[in-house]
């Protein structure tokens, strides 16, 4: 019999894939740009009989050493997911018990809680303050492990250096540091490795805070190939934290949890900064453009450091307007907390996509 905890739990609801060519597509927070050309050249080249019916590398070894390399941290403090949820998934089975206790602030990404109730654990969550910021102090002790997710989702906010690092000082015990928005960030936990690697960093902001390190043993960093990358539909992630909670980690992912042409396409993406450095500076600039467009238009827009915005009206709910886009065939997220209210978080598409969004924007509103 399926166990009760599962039977009386919600369940986590992804964001809604319409199979329709003519909607512009705005709710999942995917890159609106296709992926770099090599990585299709390297999916091509790895579609033959013999690399198909082998097993992939259980580690990613080729790619850890491209990802070591370009981040700047020994491969062994890498640890490969099928996506940054099944990173979650393995970091919750490895540190959490029957009864033990997770944390996380709020709102935020709501499958913390379905992890927590699969693996019948405790929730407990910490309203972030008014401006998006962390209470101080943290008010949850004793946490098994403690989700924070930086840039957050809905809000596209982000916690600033001294921020993150007085937190996880004050924390003490494990902290995921869940970065699926990171590489949008100006700085991220990552950052202080920059000077090692070939990536060339995007600001000297962060510059300090390194991990894997000594300062930090209890910090892991995740992060998604979904967003940055242009990799939604391959499913793939990593985790970076000392080598030997890798090691540990590595006892309770599935043997072969990544195939072969996601390890390609993503070991591919990953060596080709040049690319995804430019798609970055778009994709803000297109941001910067929708967040003053959706200001003028009377939504209160909460600045954003993702590859989306968070907007609400104060004179009147979204819901309506939510529903009158899905019917022009422009999908958006709509989303309500209790005590936050609702808003949209839209993603940012192409220049295209977005002025299409706000022509019907003008007409609805």
């Amino acid at each position: 019999m399926i166990r009760s905890t599962i039977q009386q739990m919600a369940g986590y609801t992804p964001g809604e894939q319409l199979n329709d060519a003519d909607i512009v597509k705005l709710n999942t927070n995917e890159n609106p740009y296709p992926p770099s050309p090599r990585v299709f050249e390297a999916v091509k080249a790895a579609l033959t009989g013999d690399k198909l019916r082998k097993y992939p590398s259980p580690t990613g070894d080729a790619f850890r050493k491209a990802a070591g390399k370009v981040l700047g941290v020994d491969p062994d403090a890498i640890l490969i997911g099928n996506g940054s949820d099944d990173i979650l998934t393995i970091l919750t089975r490895a540190y959490v018990p029957e009864g033990g206790l997770i944390a996380s602030p709020t709102p935020s990404y709501v499958l913390y809680r379905s992890l927590a109730q699969i693996q019948g654990a405790r929730f407990e969550t910490v309203p972030f303050t008014e401006d998006w910021k962390l209470p101080n102090p943290w008010p949850v002790k004793g946490a098994h492990l403690t989700f924070l997710p930086n840039p957050n989702s809905p809000s596209g906010t982000a916690l600033r250096l001294g921020e993150v690092e007085r937190f996880a000082a004050e924390l003490g015990g494990p902290l995921v540091l869940d970065e699926a928005y990171g590489d949008f960030c100006e700085w991220n936990g990552l950052s202080g490795n920059a000077e090692r690697g070939t990536r060339h960093a995007e600001s000297k902001a962060g510059a300090s805070f390194r991990i894997p390190s000594s300062e930090f043993r209890n910090v892991i960093v995740t992060r998604s190939f979904s967003k940055y990358y242009a990799l939604a539909g391959v499913r793939f992630g990593f985790a970076v934290a000392e080598p030997a909670t890798i090691r540990e980690l590595n006892k309770v992912k599935d043997s072969y949890n990544c195939d072969v042409l996601s390890l390609t396409a993503a070991t591919a993406a990953i060596e080709d900064q040049p690319y995804y450095s430019a798609l970055r500076s778009q994709i803000l600039a297109t941001r910067g453009h929708m967040s003053a467009a959706l200001s003028a238009l009377g939504f209160h827009v909460t600045p954003s450091d993702a590859n989306f915005v968070w907007c609400r009206r104060t004179d009147r709910p979204v819901q309506p307007i939510y529903e009158e886009l899905k019917r022009r065939k422009i999908l958006v997220r709509y989303m309500n907390y209790a005590g936050y209210g609702d808003g949209l978080r839209i993603s940012v598409g192409t220049n295209a996509e977005i002025e299409k969004l706000l022509k019907e924007l003008k007409a609805i509103v």
